[in-house]
């Protein structure tokens, strides 16, 4: 007896193509999708290539779906949730989500805010299902793209979707706390997985004037490069891309801002990722210890700032957005402050202990 194939439902499949118009349209209210190259780009890539199986929560443990399934109830309730505003667990070891494909609306956002130009090379951190990097090679092509991750098995898997949905930009197996220098410079790089810090490998590999994205804490820090000797000149958008530098510069010093909205990704293997935050809170009001604000201070200053000298400094403060807070990396150092890198609230970051990714 024959089974349905994971591809039953093609990427050009009516089906599929009006579920994908729904969920644009729900992630165009919320003004991620302004810039018309990107809402092109999530009209046309098939996110259900890219989540052939993904796991849903249930009491005890999770349900596999997946598009070969024999039941044609099963099979469209997991070609119609591929296409729901959420994340997807795609890889669960031991009970433990171990891979995602992030939320459609949070992907539109931060590929937003990275805010790239024709031309523009990109580096990705965390593969995942190669999702991300279809939308990227949509906006820039295959040739400027670079994703990688330190699992084969989760590379060869996004290698072959992206070929499936017509992409093929580099999928490189590797530690992304190293990057990947054999294809520097970069004017990008993005990541798709919580970080204690950010690696300085990164800022070597980025060209003056690059923007880097990645979730810390959980939010998500958006840093301009600066060059040898530099400052990062700022911290808001308008950085220059590729083209703009000699090939032999890069970065040592970088600055920047949170975005405002809350991200929670799966953590870069080898870091501490989200356990920090795991802390003793014993005698602090249940209003503030689910905040969603304050659990971010506390992530922000863990090793720093005890729970209750961080309360007060959130209630002293008037309970502090994302967007007050930034990172400023510069002579070695990493740090997080409130309101100015150089004022009296500044935390150091750990340093990055990042072996995988």
């Amino acid at each position: 007896m024959g089974a349905h194939r994971d591809d039953a439902y093609g990427p050009d499949d009516p089906e599929a193509a009006e579920a994908r118009a729904g969920l644009v349209a729900e992630i165009a209210l919320t003004g991620a999708l302004d810039d018309p190259a990107w809402r092109a780009a999530f009209e046309d890539v098939p996110r259900h290539l890219f989540v052939p199986y993904y796991f849903v929560g249930r009491p005890g443990g999770y349900d596999r779906l997946w598009g070969g399934d024999r039941d044609p109830v099963r099979r469209r309730r997991w070609l119609h949730g591929a296409y729901v505003d959420g994340p997807l667990a795609t890889r669960v070891r031991d009970g433990e989500q171990i891979s995602s494909s992030s939320q459609p609306s949070l992907m539109a956002r931060m590929l937003a805010e990275l805010d790239v130009r024709d031309g523009d090379r990109v580096l990705e951190i965390g593969a995942g299902t190669g999702y991300n990097a279809a939308l990227l090679c949509h906006r820039l092509g295959d040739k400027l793209v670079t994703t990688m991750d330190l699992d084969p098995e989760i590379t060869e898997s996004a290698r072959a979707h992206l070929a499936a949905a017509g992409y093929r930009p580099a999928v490189v197996t590797g530690d992304g706390g190293r990057g990947c220098p054999e294809r520097a410079p970069y004017d990008r790089i993005i990541a798709t997985c919580t970080l204690p810090s950010v690696p300085t490998a990164w800022l070597e590999q980025c060209r003056p004037g690059a923007r880097i994205l990645a979730p810390l804490a959980t939010g998500v820090i958006a840093l301009r490069v600066g060059g040898r000797g530099g400052t990062t000149g700022g911290t808001s958008g308008g950085t220059t891309g590729g083209g703009t530098a000699r090939e032999d510069e890069r970065g040592t010093c970088a600055e920047g801002h949170f975005l405002h909205t809350a991200a929670y990704f799966v953590p870069l293997r080898g870091t501490p990722g989200t356990a920090l935050m795991h802390r003793p809170l014993g005698g602090l009001p249940r209003r503030a210890v689910e905040n969603d604000l304050f659990r971010f201070l506390l992530a922000l200053t863990a090793g720093s700032l005890d729970p209750h000298e961080a309360l007060s400094l959130w209630e002293r403060e008037r309970r502090p957005g994302r967007e007050r807070f930034g990172v400023t990396i510069a002579d070695g150092r990493q740090w997080a402050w409130l309101d100015d890198p150089a004022g009296p609230y500044a935390w150091p970051l750990s340093p990055s202990r990042i072996t995988r990714a």
